[in-house]
């Protein structure tokens, strides 16, 4: 299978999957199909990753699609997610139907459109073009709205529009900014339509105009900072993961927000490359702290488990962001593994989170209790991927934090003591609301269909073995993608 073939795999699996499942997801057997497109688009997405890694970046389809290290194991990373969380809503969407909260037309919805979300995905990572990036994200919003309003409450039809509005507002910003990018790159490039390929910008970064690529980094970063829940543009972030489908939050914690920092990252290394003034990193360091802290000091005036663990994503999206804007080598390298092991570790979270929302009948932290009574695995899963998000050694929050709280020491000494403060305040709010929910007495009774609790462990041993072992290839991608960014 040449390069070519594995990805066309990746990114028509899942749109033939949008189709079949919108002429049949209502069926009894949809959630199957959509566990067999996934698989494939996984296998076709390692497969790609191989080839990649063998022979090294590549074009597809002339300039039109470009893979390499940075983008490819972040399509590896976003096709296991999606199979796996695939996985865990077979038996978690069937309990909302048997609960009334789905119809068939809903289910018909639920599962095209978990096909179509992931589909704009791996457009986004895979082009080469940061137009068609643009197009892919707002792909992702439209899918994401329908995901979210899928239950047809007031609430969750609320929350959006609310996503809708802001993050429409957002994608606006970050389509200025694309144009203002084109601008930058006419005078270099020409009018054609190569001015907005990225390989063709890296090319010419250091010729591009500084003025104009200032006012261009800024809105995108604030336009792809909206999807990415960053500090003050993330108060749809929480309503959303609150009151969709628990298998959308997993993917929109997990998958969702590494597709828009990868796009501002790819607009950074252009921005380093043409400003010189270390300005894009000082706008990252702002909104990532800003993000860090007003995430965590939120984290203890939740009461729906959902809404706290959102505060908790925005929390490790904005670590992410502080790392990158740090740079060099070692925060670089932490924020590329923060990404890896922060995705793995709170799909796992949502995975019990919707597990133990169900058994309790609700999503209120009070009225959940006793989760090792009715549910061991759900209860201990939940405490392990805790400890986890936490950065409890060894799992590999662990070393990727301290790889940032060690590099803020030398870089930015005076953002230490906060970052810290912040670390501390989120282990004692969700430490102190977790503990009940797990150990606490309880009548509740198990659930008809059991749990799909291999994807929860499978996440979490992965992270346990990323704070212990870091495979060699994965390694090497790292150190590739590192070079790539910091120049």
């Amino acid at each position: 299978m040449t390069d070519l073939d594995s990805l066309l795999f990746v990114l028509l699996t899942p749109l033939l999957g949008c189709l079949t499942l919108g002429l049949i997801g209502q069926r009894d057997a949809a959630p199957e199909v959509n566990v067999g497109f996934s698989l494939i688009t996984f296998l076709a997405a390692a497969t790609l990753t191989g080839q990649i890694v063998a022979g090294g970046p590549a074009f597809v389809f002339g300039k039109l699609f470009f893979v390499d290290p940075l983008n490819v194991f972040l399509v590896t990373l976003t096709a296991f997610v999606g199979l796996t969380t695939s996985l865990f809503s077979r038996p978690y969407m069937r309990v909302e139907r048997d609960h009334g909260k789905m119809t068939p037309k809903r289910m018909r919805l639920y599962h095209s459109m978990y096909q179509l979300f992931m589909f704009t995905m791996f457009l986004a990572l895979l082009t080469n073009n940061m137009g068609i990036l643009w197009v892919a994200m707002e792909g992702a919003t439209l899918a994401t709205v329908l995901l979210v309003s899928v239950y047809r409450t007031a609430t969750s039809l609320e929350a959006a529009w609310k996503y809708f509005i802001l993050c429409g507002v957002g994608i606006a910003l970050a389509l200025f900014g694309t144009i203002l990018l084109y601008l930058a790159a006419d005078r270099q490039l020409g009018s054609d339509s190569g001015a907005l390929l990225w390989t063709n910008l890296n090319a010419v970064k250091a010729h591009l105009e500084p003025v104009i690529m200032s006012l261009a980094f800024v809105f995108l970063l604030i336009g792809y900072g909206t999807k990415m829940g960053l500090v003050p543009l993330h108060s749809w972030l929480p309503d959303a993961h609150a009151e969709g489908p628990t298998p959308i939050s997993a993917v929109l914690s997990g998958l969702l927000l590494n597709v828009a920092l990868y796009a501002v990252l790819r607009f950074k290394v252009l921005a380093d490359g043409a400003l010189h003034n270390g300005l894009p990193g000082k706008l990252l360091i702002g909104f990532g702290l800003i993000s860090v802290l007003v995430a965590t000091f939120s984290l203890s005036r939740q009461k729906d488990i959902k809404r706290m663990f959102s505060y908790s994503s925005i929390e490790h999206v904005g670590l992410m962001t502080f790392a990158f804007g740090i740079g060099g080598p070692i925060a670089t390298y932490a924020g590329l593994l923060h990404m890896t092991v922060h995705s793995l570790v709170k799909s796992a979270i949502f995975f019990t989170v919707g597990h133990a929302a169900q058994k309790a009948g609700t999503q209120v932290m009070e009225n959940i209790r006793g989760l090792v009574k009715v549910s061991p695995a759900v209860g201990w899963g939940m405490l392990l991927g805790v400890f986890a998000i936490l950065g409890l050694p060894p799992f590999g929050v662990f070393a990727s934090e301290f790889l940032i709280v060690t590099t803020a020491m030398r870089e930015l000494p005076w953002a230490t003591p906060l970052l810290l403060l912040a670390l501390g305040v989120a282990f004692a709010s969700m430490l102190t609301r977790v503990l009940p929910m797990v150990f606490g007495d309880t009548s509740v009774k198990p659930l008809a269909h059991a749990p799909a609790l291999l994807p929860v462990f499978l996440h979490l041993g992965l992270a346990l073995m990323l704070g212990l072992y870091i495979p060699a290839y994965l390694d090497l991608w790292f150190r590739q993608a590192v070079s790539m960014i910091v120049g």
